[in-house]
């Protein structure tokens, strides 16, 4: 039987792929998980459907995350930590420390979305990666100061 893949199956084909499977197959493990539907005209219209509506969504994320992109460039960021003598941080700025830094700043941004290129364990500017989508990616300077004891 042809069905219509909804959704990337390892092994058989990617979304919006025709392909032949057994009827065991579609009924027992497609069909149950929302994976696939039979080839009907009905079926092709209601995925050319579901597509222009994520295509249509997918541009509104990327609208949206280049929109805080551009906030968030222009922002200095100071980030106090406790240091030695020289310039030595104790420790390490974490991707939670920037993330909490961000958030006083009025950005909600998730720590796992932060990438800090380089260990940040001196005084100084560091640039640091935001990764706000998967096609924006902002670059920060984040001036780590010496924190008053």
């Amino acid at each position: 039987m042809e069905v219509i893949l909804f959704d990337n199956v390892k092994g058989l084909g990617r979304q919006g792929e025709k392909v032949k499977v057994s009827e065991g197959y579609y009924r027992n493990f497609l069909k149950p998980k929302s994976l696939a539907e039979e080839a009907t005209p009905a079926a092709l219209k209601r995925y050319e459907k579901m597509k222009k509506k994520s295509i249509e969504m997918a541009a509104i994320q990327v609208a949206d995350a280049r929109e805080l992109e551009e906030k968030i460039k222009g922002v200095e960021f100071n980030l106090p930590a406790k240091a030695g003598t020289g310039e030595k941080l104790f420790g390490a700025v974490t991707s939670t420390d920037v993330a909490h830094a961000l958030e006083e700043k009025g950005f909600t941004v998730d720590k796992k979305q932060i990438d800090i290129p380089e260990a940040i364990k001196t005084v100084g500017p560091h640039k640091v990666l935001i990764k706000i989508h998967t096609e924006v990616i902002a670059e920060i300077t984040i001036n780590v100061v010496r924190a008053d004891k």
